[in-house]
């Protein structure tokens, strides 16, 4: 009876340890009361550490009893420490507001979280790198490349982790939660055009490689890339630039109401962007391009806020199209010359979005997101020359209008299962696209209609819902799983038929998703992630196929981990694979559908960011990847175009004294151009420099590209066409000559 008696006593005193813990909670906001998401939360006896979500709140769970010195911390912001007092059973609230400060890589805080890999290292290179375009804004995901091949003013062509993304085929992106890839696109599958956004707005970019994330959904294959907006400007702007070739931009962000007083923030601006130039072509570009945006966003009470935004652009331009390897050799044309001068386009988009968030009284957050884009585009281009039409030549046009609308919404918890602590997410959604008249068609000289040879409406729905769990077995010991559900409706009216007929196929995927994160040491996480994704194939495609593998499956493993060493160092690396299955693609330039096989790649990056002194810095990325067709003799397996080695880097310095700048690299390898490495895509070593002198009222800046004027190949293509005093056509390289020196000076008042 006795050792009943004091068995039962130790169960007791095992339940009262168990108990006797305490909660930390709390909100980070900046001087302005406004959240800062991610900023670190750091216990440093317990070695434990988290991150702020979107509204700024944290929670630690199960924390021993006893008197504890919380350092809050992020990039940009002066660090603060602070005492807290964990009682039994209770919870102690900590709200900091942090001031901004110097850019130290010691306030960095490698987390459990198996999706802040990655962000370890957009905190550091959104602070640091210089972004002057959008497109600086696609290099902050590391081993990223993109390449320009039309005038400037058509989306660019994207490269990572050993594809060929084309226009965006393999990589998802939004700009505050609107997708910017267009699904059944008249030029491409998941076209993505990023030049609606204005560079100087975006205040954070959410990025990650590979399909292990169940909040996104179609296209996420290579990866993601999230881009969000600020929510308040902390001055008023007006920059304005220029340089060689007849280039001037000129960028104005105004505040319209600004107003914090204790927790009610009000804020609402409007911004303005104009660029133009001449080119460095022989023949004028006449490019120009116009956005404006404004954001409102507000706290309706302590616990909700919405956010309403608009913006609106347009485009347009001549392009000198990819030129044959063999036409500038033999003096035909000069490097910056052209075959068919009269290519160019035009294209348009307008958004709206509101966006609602409210925190329940649980600890829940609730997001409701609506959102509309109305676009139009018109491409024109000229790849082949006179190989189909010796008299008028090969010019085709591509076109199309379309309206988006889209819901998503999510609502995530953190609880308690037993005594491990639960993050729960679950989503749903939908995305309508109308896309009216998309045409191809036969032109000459731009305005000459000749023949139509695809056209036709086309309706795409997806509804789409999420699960995603993940359970904290330990604070070092996390585990996340997830699953996903597609449905897709395809509807297509061919235009060119006799009669009216609606082709019309559903399809559904179901991607699941498990991810293991374990914090070895405070400095050390290491993480291996494993999912199925996908990407849709063109409407166009799934009418064609009937139905039949138009949702390829992508299979992913990730397996590394983020390591700071000492204050001063963090290095992010991975070992992954990616495997795809059989597809169909739609050539757009041609109306006609494709088989590509199954495709196989493995690969390793590295990503190190290092404080060299207070006020230098040093960052690189390097990528090797071997990309592989499956099911072809060696030799013949070689995937066109796919980067096998690329790197981008630099040193960056910061002085007190209101002077800074940047020396950054690019290289890509040579890479292969055809199935059998027989014709090969030259690879480049490119070096750009930036220098600012920054003062409370003001900024003079000078950026020079290409600074040892290299004469590359930004785009480069394995392609047969004819000339038009040629009897037989040639296969060869045709490429886009990449931008020679270039310097440019600018001007920031700020007030």
């Amino acid at each position: 009876m006795k050792y009943t008696i004091l068995h039962f006593g130790m169960f007791l005193f095992a339940i009262h340890i168990a108990v006797a813990q305490g909660t930390l909670t709390g909100v980070i906001t900046n001087s302005e009361n406004t959240p800062l998401p991610d900023a670190n939360i750091f216990i440093q006896s317990l070695q434990r550490g988290t991150s702020a979500d979107k509204l700024g709140r944290f929670q630690f769970r199960n924390i021993p009893p006893g008197d504890y010195n919380v350092t809050v911390s992020n990039i940009g912001y002066a660090s603060v420490s602070q005492q807290v007092i964990i009682k039994d059973g209770e919870t102690a609230t900590l709200t900091t507001a942090l001031t901004p400060g110097g850019l130290l890589l010691s306030d960095v805080v490698i987390t459990g979280q198996p999706d802040h890999d990655a962000n370890t290292i957009s905190q550091v290179d959104i602070k640091l790198r210089p972004v002057n375009t959008s497109q600086d804004i696609l290099r902050m995901v590391p081993g990223l490349f993109i390449a320009q091949h039309a005038g400037g003013g058509k989306a660019e062509q994207i490269f990572l982790r050993g594809f060929d993304i084309d226009h965006g085929t393999d990589i998802n992106l939004e700009v505050d939660g609107l997708p910017v890839n267009m699904v059944s696109h008249a030029h491409g599958q998941g076209y993505s055009d990023l030049h609606f956004l204005i560079p100087e707005l975006v205040d954070h970019v959410d990025f990650n490689k590979g399909p292990y994330y169940a909040d996104k959904g179609n296209l996420t294959t290579a990866g993601y890339a999230s881009f969000l907006t600020r929510n308040s400007l902390d001055q008023n702007m007006v920059k304005i630039e220029g340089g060689r070739f007849g280039t001037l931009r000129n960028v104005n962000a105004i505040n319209l109401l600004k107003r914090n007083e204790g927790n009610k923030r009000e804020n609402l601006y409007i911004a303005s962007e104009f660029f133009r130039t001449d080119g460095y072509f022989q023949y004028n570009q006449y490019f120009n391009r116009i956005n404006l945006m404004t954001k409102y966003n507000t706290t309706i009470n302590d616990n909700q806020t919405l956010t309403i935004g608009a913006s609106t652009f347009t485009s347009s331009w001549d392009a000198s199209g990819q030129v044959p390897e063999r036409a500038v050799e033999s003096g035909v044309i000069s490097r910056f010359g052209s075959i068919d001068p009269t290519e160019g386009g035009e294209t348009s988009r307008t958004n709206a979005w509101v966006k609602h968030t409210v925190a329940q009284d649980d600890g829940g957050i609730f997001e409701n997101q609506l959102y509309y884009t109305k676009y139009h585009f018109k491409l024109i281009s000229n790849f082949t020359f006179f190989l189909n039409d010796p008299v008028n030549g090969d010019q085709i046009t591509q076109s199309e209008s379309r309206n988006i609308y889209g819901y998503h919404g999510n609502y995530h918890r953190e609880s308690l299962l037993g005594q491990k602590t639960l993050l729960s997410k679950i989503g749903a959604g939908f995305r309508y696209d109308d896309v009216n008249d998309i045409h191809l068609y036969h032109t000459r000289s731009r305005k000459q209609f000749i023949n139509d040879v695809a056209r036709g409406d086309i309706d795409e729905t997806n509804l789409f819902a999420y699960v995603n769990e993940t359970l904290y077995l330990s604070h070092r010991l996390s585990l996340n799983a997830a699953v996903r559900l597609d449905h897709f409706t395809f509807n297509y009216t061919d235009a060119l038929t006799a009669d009216y007929k609606k082709q019309s196929v559903s399809k559904a995927a179901v991607s699941p998703k498990f991810n293991i994160s374990y914090n070895a040491t405070p400095n050390l996480n290491l993480f291996i992630k494993s999912g199925i994704g996908f990407h849709s194939n063109d409407t166009r495609v799934v009418v064609a196929e009937s139905g039949e593998d138009i949702l390829p499956k992508a299979y992913g493993i990730d397996i590394g981990g983020t390591w700071k060493l000492g204050n001063s160092i963090i290095v992010n690396a991975a070992l992954w694979t990616l495997d795809l299955d059989q597809e169909f693609v739609y050539v757009g330039d041609e109306g006609i559908v494709e088989p590509s096989g199954k495709t196989s790649r493995k690969g390793i990056d590295v990503s190190i960011r290092y404080q060299v002194a207070p006020w230098l810095y040093f960052d690189t990325d390097v990528n090797l990847t071997d990309p592989k067709s499956k099911g072809e003799p060696e030799g013949q397996d070689y995937i066109p175009l796919a980067p096998t080695f690329t790197s981008i880097g630099g040193l960056t310095f910061r002085m007190k004294n209101g002077l800074n700048g940047s020396l950054r690299y690019r290289y890509m390898g040579d890479r292969a151009a055809n199935e059998d490495n027989s014709v090969v895509a030259d690879g480049y070593f490119l070096a750009d420099a930036i220098v600012k002198y920054t003062r409370t009222r003001f900024e003079l800046s000078f950026t020079a590209e290409n600074i040892f004027n290299t004469k590359w190949k930004e785009a480069q293509f394995d392609t047969e066409s004819r000339l038009f005093n040629e009897a037989e056509p040639v296969s060869e390289i045709h490429f886009t000559p990449g931008t020679p020196f270039f310097l440019k000076a600018g001007v920031s008042v700020f007030f």
